[in-house]
């Protein structure tokens, strides 16, 4: 029994409210359990110098927490003067997760960028970040087409992530912080809505697990891949 009382192949209830800041051109907060995320997505006309003049456009990410997201309070990153690695690992991966469902050509030279942080964390706080950060995205380009800046539009693919893991010695879906802390392997799936691979982290930690474990895992994380997907579209449309 997992302690949530969840079934192996269930999701945590996720809600995606958009526009909940003013400013931003795109935003929302996504929420799946008690993983709260708020995502932004900021439009400028620039890019990095290392593609500047090429005609491609470009995505990043930021990432952080908030000091009482957790059970403690944690010193702030911008107290000490720098980011963390965890930080700095997580922010990467957002960025080049989101640049694998988008056609730079098409978005034209402009920088996107999606901040996404996290108010409560309960476990996943990465794949929601990811998972929010798309729909975010997703509003920004709207705004974009909208206004005729794009003409075609650039989002090729949704891109939505989940974790998946062994618990108790069985494969579960959607690992809340209790099962994430204990888990015997631990993974994240980022896929796009028509079910293709962008990354996998895999890791055994505590106990080593099988090809057809992970078949099971692969599986369970297509399908819950696809209820974000879902979600994803009816907040946008």
């Amino acid at each position: 029994m997992r302690p949530s009382g969840r079934d192996l192949n269930e999701m945590r209830a996720v809600s995606i409210e958009t526009g909940f800041t003013k400013h931003a051109e795109g935003s929302c907060l996504i929420k799946m359990g008690d993983t709260h995320v708020l995502c932004t997505a900021t439009i400028e006309d620039r890019v990095p110098p290392f593609i500047k003049g090429s005609g491609l456009g470009w995505v990043t990410a930021e990432y952080g927490m908030l000091p009482r997201a957790t059970n403690t309070r944690m010193r702030r990153e911008a107290a000490s003067g720098k980011q963390g690695g965890r930080t700095v690992e997580i922010q990467r991966l957002i960025g080049r997760a989101l640049r694998a469902g988008v056609d730079r050509v098409a978005l034209g030279e402009r920088q996107i960028t999606v901040d996404c942080d996290v108010i409560q964390a309960d476990g996943g706080t990465r794949c929601a970040s990811i998972t929010g950060g798309w729909v975010a995205l997703r509003l920004a380009v709207n705004k974009l087409m909208k206004t005729g800046d794009v003409i075609s539009d650039p989002l090729v693919d949704p891109v939505a992530a989940v974790s998946c893991g062994i618990y108790a010695g069985q494969p579960v879906l959607d690992l809340d912080y209790p099962e994430d802390s204990e888990a015997g392997v631990d993974g994240n799936f980022i896929m796009t809505g028509s079910s293709k691979l962008i990354e996998v982290q895999m890791s055994a930690e505590g106990s080593v697990f099988s090809r057809a474990q992970m078949d099971q895992l692969m599986d369970l994380a297509e399908k819950g891949v696809a209820e974000l997907a879902a979600a994803q579209k009816a907040a946008t449309a």
